[in-house]
């Protein structure tokens, strides 16, 4: 009994370490970015939470049950997806500040009385331009969110596919090392399945711990600097893109995917 509790403590708590990893970090801060809402944010880390744990207790359980043997391309491959949707995220939050960029310096001109402002579509925040006049608000929310906000906002649990898929691409890049840390500790199949999900939930309560202080940390800067968001987004975008054009690297080049001779380690 003692045994098996102290397995439930350790995996639980190694699943809320694992959620602190930094390409896990950057990746749901690029998404809660312009995130000002407690709950949101809180659900944003939970769904991020259940895909890691999908991936990782499928891709875990055939290699515990079935001694599946993940060949070295295949992984780098899992670990490359990790650093090209890195890539999309913050390449996403950039282009959404060019665009929002845009859309102010144009009214800025046009009006004495134009002011800046947050403004909301669904979860998303972003500031624009602002006059009281009716050419003075002028402007576009054609950003690559508010355009998937406007065709899919009306399905319930559109804002949480986002960070779901999210967390099943991360899963596939921790799914094979924590398997194979379970088998050289747990002998019994069951016993490491059971490890699997307790890390799992251990992940979930991490990631949602982590989203929600992001965004209380970005409310109080928020409250006191107005375009904070804005310049945010492009600051999450920036770091986003440079850690996933990194890991593309270190996958296909110096690991060697796109080479004759890969080589991986499980991490």
């Amino acid at each position: 009994m003692i045994s098996f509790l102290s397995i439930i403590a350790v995996g639980f708590f190694l699943g809320m370490r694992h959620a602190t990893d930094p390409d896990h970090v950057v990746a749901v801060t690029t998404i809660v970015s312009r995130q000002r809402n407690l709950l949101k944010a809180a659900l944003t880390g939970i769904f991020w939470g259940i895909g890691h744990t999908l991936t990782i207790f499928v891709v875990g359980s055939a290699i515990i049950l079935f001694d599946v043997v993940i060949p070295a391309r295949i992984g780098l491959s899992m670990e490359l997806s990790v650093g090209l949707m890195l890539i999309v995220l913050g390449a996403m939050n950039i282009a959404s500040f060019l665009r929002a960029a845009r859309t102010i310096a144009p009214a800025a001109e046009e009006s004495h009385v134009v002011h800046s402002h947050p403004h909301v579509h669904g979860d998303y925040v972003h500031s624009h331009a602002h006059g009281h006049a009716p050419e003075a608000h002028a402007h576009s929310h054609q950003t690559p969110l508010t355009w998937l906000d406007r065709i899919f906002g009306r399905i319930g649990l559109y804002q949480q596919l986002r960070p779901l898929v999210v967390g099943i691409v991360h899963g596939l890049a921790g799914s094979a090392a924590v398997a194979l840390l379970i088998l050289t500790t747990i002998r019994n199949p069951h016993w490491a399945l059971v490890y699997l999900l307790v890390f799992g939930a251990g992940t979930v309560g991490g990631m949602m711990l982590i989203t929600m202080s992001i965004v209380s940390a970005f409310n109080f800067l928020g409250n006191r600097h107005e375009n904070f968001s804005h310049w945010l987004g492009l600051a999450s975008g920036l770091v986003s893109l440079a850690f996933g054009l990194f890991l593309a690297y270190q996958m296909g080049f110096a690991n060697g995917l796109f080479s004759g001779h890969p080589q991986w380690t499980p991490r």
